[in-house]
């Protein structure tokens, strides 16, 4: 499985997982407080330095996020169809710098620090008695290791059915990319399991 932590040391990967967390709900916060265009332009380029200082080739930094520009880009487009124009950037604006610097937390920090995070961060919804800690940091590892292996075999079966000289429908992408991807989370839950990761009590 691959893994969408980039090795370096820049000074967002010398921060502490636990800052870069903190650090990105409340600049999520800010975000949707204010509705100020200089403000929100302000957050997009520092996002913008933030993740360029990652490491990462300009061509294969776009590529992470075509997906989420794609999005992004719909939402601009109703906004601006239905609102005047600087209330129609407001949304796409707070949604690439919240994106930016979620990719650039994404790629400084490795899923083994992510796990400890969040695991450390849960603990003390222990007392409830409704969820444990481990569990959740094991979820949240789990989703980021699946995130791009979900994108790279989606993008393999559309080549794959091109080559075939078949038409590139989503339906016909989505069956076996479903069935591949629960075959894996099968394997990955026996694999737990034999291993004793998740000790549930009686």
């Amino acid at each position: 499985m691959q893994s969408l932590y980039v090795e370096g040391n820049s000074i967002m990967h010398r921060l502490s997982p636990r800052v870069k967390l903190l650090s990105l709900a409340i600049f999520s916060i800010v975000l949707f407080i204010t509705g100020n265009l200089v403000l929100l332009f302000l957050a997009v380029l520092a996002a913008a330095i933030l993740y360029s200082m990652v490491g990462l080739p300009l061509g294969a930094a776009l590529r992470r996020l075509r997906p989420i520009f794609l999005t992004i880009a719909v939402v601009a487009l109703f906004n601006l169809l239905f609102n005047p124009w600087q209330q129609a950037l407001v949304p796409p604006l707070r949604l690439t710098a919240l994106m930016l610097l979620a990719a650039a937390v994404t790629a400084t920090t490795s899923i083994t620090a992510f796990i400890d995070e969040v695991t450390a961060l849960a603990r003390p919804l222990e007392r409830t008695g409704r969820v444990r800690a481990d569990d959740i940091g094991l979820a949240l590892g789990l989703v980021l290791r699946f995130v791009p292996e979900i994108v790279d075999r989606y993008q393999a079966i559309r080549e794959a059915h091109r080559a075939r000289g078949l038409k590139v429908r989503p339906a016909s992408l989505l069956a076996p990319l479903i069935i591949l991807t629960l075959k894996d989370a099968d394997n990955i839950a026996a694999a737990i399991d034999a291993r004793g990761i998740r000790r549930h009590g009686s």
